[in-house]
């Protein structure tokens, strides 16, 4: 039978004392963050769960927020949610909680492996960041412990959640290309079970109708499982394979986006000359491929910093008002758009 680890497990593995130790698990000051990363990272090398009893009860407090992000999203789409977890982690900082993150597959059931934190309740309140199965989400909630959406939420629960502008930032990049005298103008994404996908198709349709340009269904390509780069890849394939060829794209993020310019450059079609595209969230990529990427800019950090704000609010007034925010996005106007009108100039970047 495995023995059961002692903190003094941990002691031994990183050669420093037992207050030293104790002081890290109970989140104290006056411990460098040095010794406190070596610290967390014995205990994670170790397998070691602390018994709650050593953390000081009588608060009922950890000082850590849990951050989850499903596996498939942190991977595929990993500067988008990476910088959601760096606002998170710098606002933290600012109201003495420490963030542990973790992935977990999107296919949770009851067999799934739990995180740890949840098992040891070892966090006073969870961010979630993007669409996640909602088994893990009763889960948490059954637990009692606070939650906080980041770019996903559900209508039938009551969970705050911070979210982007998504209506906005699709009806400018349709418009924008509409004011530059495009006309065929198709969409490709893909997983519209996200909401926030689902949004912006249905903001790309309603721009088209209320600007009297003819929606042609058979120009928008919706059926990838995701929306990462080789799916956009395949989606433009698709698009060019079809008996309309538009003369502008919308991708549902940049990742797609970049599928789209890669494919067009395998056959030798050029953009914007031969297609304008545009995409969604502004990820560092975009400012770096050929041609730049015209896209809506989405503040990540800011949106992890307001997750983190509503949370702590919650964890420390016990009380479970749910607040909705749409965060603004803005146009970014860059080299893969371009105008069809001989009188109307391309629009100056907006830098």
């Amino acid at each position: 039978m495995k023995r059961h680890l002692t903190i003094h497990d941990v002691a031994r593995r990183t050669s420093l004392s037992i207050s030293t130790i104790s002081l890290v698990l109970n989140n104290k000051p006056h411990v460098s963050e040095e010794t406190r990363r070596k610290v967390l990272q014995a205990i994670e090398e170790l397998g070691y769960h602390p018994q709650r009893s050593a953390r000081g009860l009588a608060s009922q407090s950890s000082g850590n927020l849990g951050f989850i992000v499903t596996e498939d999203h942190f991977s595929q789409t990993e500067p988008f949610y990476t910088r959601i977890f760096l606002g998170t982690e710098c606002e933290a900082r600012d109201h003495n909680y420490y963030i542990l993150l973790t992935t977990v597959s999107k296919h949770f059931s009851k067999t799934s492996t739990v995180p740890r934190f949840l098992l040891e309740k070892n966090v006073d309140g969870v961010i979630i960041a993007g669409k996640i199965n909602e088994r893990l989400i009763d889960y948490i909630e059954h637990l009692g412990i606070p939650i906080v959406l980041v770019d996903y939420g559900l209508k039938r629960k009551r969970i705050s959640s911070i979210l982007i502008d998504n209506r906005k930032g699709i009806r400018e990049a349709t418009e924008h290309l509409i004011q530059n005298g495009h006309r065929d103008i198709a969409f490709i994404g893909g997983d519209l079970t996200h909401p926030s996908i689902a949004e912006r198709l249905e903001a790309f349709k309603e721009t088209l109708r209320e600007h009297n340009v003819s929606l042609k269904e058979e120009i928008i390509v919706v059926d990838e499982t995701d929306n990462r780069i080789r799916n956009g890849y395949r989606a433009m394939e698709k698009l060019l394979k079809r008996d309309i060829r538009p003369s502008a794209v919308v991708a549902a993020n940049d990742a797609m986006a970049i599928g789209c310019i890669q494919y067009t450059k395998t056959i030798g079609l050029k953009i914007p000359e031969d297609f304008s595209i545009v995409g969604f969230d502004d990820i560092e990529i975009s400012d770096h491929i050929e041609p730049r990427l015209t896209t809506v800019r989405v503040h990540k950090e800011e949106m992890g910093k307001l997750a983190m704000r509503r949370l702590v609010e919650i964890v420390r007034s016990k009380t479970q008002t749910v607040v909705t925010v749409h965060v603004p996005v803005e146009l970014i106007v860059r080299e893969s758009t371009r105008s069809l009108n001989a009188s109307m100039p391309q629009l100056s970047a907006t830098l």
